[in-house]
């Protein structure tokens, strides 16, 4: 009888498994998680309902000054302007305070909208599959387990079209600085070869975070926009203030990839603002 081979990211049940362990947090990254925790405690106190990484730190795979910490904190009611002022400010004084990092970014969302019918497929299986739990009560326990098929394609990343119009906006709020380019350049690389992957997800049957399989994954199937991606995967590992390659995102590869996207898995159903 033939073994079966599993696609990495996959049970033996062909289920996405979690990424991320608290257990693999590089030791020079503990200290950072550690008082990033605390300060979520403080900072909410009861009204919080959990907290999470997700991200490269909780992987293993972060590189010293270059990675960023994420965190996603679901709040026991929904988050007000007040609450995400305060993310932004423990953001900064943890980018501040710790050298270790690139950057870092709190979501804030409440438990009923992490837990509702309209996001069990984008932020549900976020949580379930790609946040690694920090503080609290883990939702995932209360969410279903994932396949890699079309439906999860569509409403994690069929909304592309939708941003577009934004991220254009933005490049041209940051005009040709330095400084402002470069973390869109991260961004919008990484968005776009995720998205290109997920593209290519219930195809490859499986799941990676590495923006480097991920692109190789896609070019497979779209080889005449591989070198486009694997350009993307670069820059969103190793992100310069580039407006040309933004413009590029914007004027070429994001509306072929959005319409390809809607062609092969349709539009993401309509979310609340």
């Amino acid at each position: 009888m033939a073994e079966t081979v599993l696609r990495k990211g996959l049970d033996v049940q062909g289920y996405l498994e979690r990424e991320g362990s608290l257990a693999r947090v590089p030791h020079a990254f503990r200290p950072v998680v550690a008082v990033a925790r605390d300060r979520l405690l403080g900072l909410f106190g009861p009204r919080l309902h959990s907290a999470y990484l997700y991200g490269s730190i909780p992987r293993g795979t972060a590189r010293v000054g270059r990675s960023d910490l994420d965190l996603l904190v679901a709040l026991h009611e929904e988050p007000t302007d007040a609450d995400r002022e305060a993310a932004r400010a423990l953001d900064t004084a943890l980018d501040k305070e710790f050298p270790e990092i690139d950057g870092a970014g709190t979501l804030l969302h409440s438990r009923a909208r992490l837990l509702s019918e309209a996001e069990t497929y984008d932020l549900g299986w976020f949580v379930a599959c790609l946040c690694t739990p920090l503080l609290g009560d883990d939702l995932a326990e209360y969410l279903p387990r994932y396949r890699p098929d079309s439906r999860l394609a569509r409403e994690t990343n069929g909304d592309l079209a939708l941003l577009l119009p934004r991220w254009r906006e933005r490049i041209s709020r940051a005009g040709d600085s330095e400084e402002a380019l470069r973390p869109l350049v991260r961004f919008m690389s990484r968005h776009l070869v995720r998205t290109g992957f997920t593209l290519v997800m219930p195809r490859w049957n499986g799941w990676t975070s590495d923006l480097t399989e991920m692109a190789e994954a896609f070019g497979a199937y779209y080889p005449r926009r591989a070198a486009q991606m694997r350009a993307a995967a670069v820059r969103g590992y190793a992100p310069r203030g580039d407006r040309d390659a933004l413009m590029s995102y914007v004027d070429d590869l994001g509306p072929w990839l959005a319409e390809e996207y809607r062609r092969v898995h349709g539009v993401k159903a309509p979310r609340p603002d």
